[in-house]
């Protein structure tokens, strides 16, 4: 089974820019996870992950994306440890005039 979450936008403070620190910035997540579900106890549901993205997030404040992606891979393999493949992808896209930046990693477990 694969679950696909593309485009969710949050507003986050993350960054190591003063600007990052005091103001909030659009971050856009993209999530694939592939995940072993044998019955309805193995099911994996997409609006509970959001929400911990979303709580990670805010709460953290990361100042690097690369802790943000370890951070959330962290959070979602403790959630679900039926998962087997986990890919995440954070975007900023409004932080570089003409372009969008971010990092993304794979994992197989």
């Amino acid at each position: 089974m694969r679950i696909h979450i593309k485009d969710l936008e949050i507003d986050a403070i993350i960054g190591i820019l003063k600007k990052e620190r005091t103001a909030s910035q659009k971050l856009i997540v993209d999530i694939k996870i592939d995940y072993k579900q044998k019955n309805r106890k193995d099911f994996i549901d997409y609006a509970e992950i959001i929400a911990k993205i979303e709580a990670d997030i805010a709460k953290q404040k990361y100042k690097l994306l690369e802790n943000a992606l370890e951070g959330l891979k962290s959070i979602i393999k403790k959630s679900y440890p039926n998962i087997k493949k986990l890919q995440i992808r954070l975007i900023k896209p409004d932080i570089i005039s003409n372009c969008q930046v971010g990092v993304s990693k794979k994992w197989k477990f």
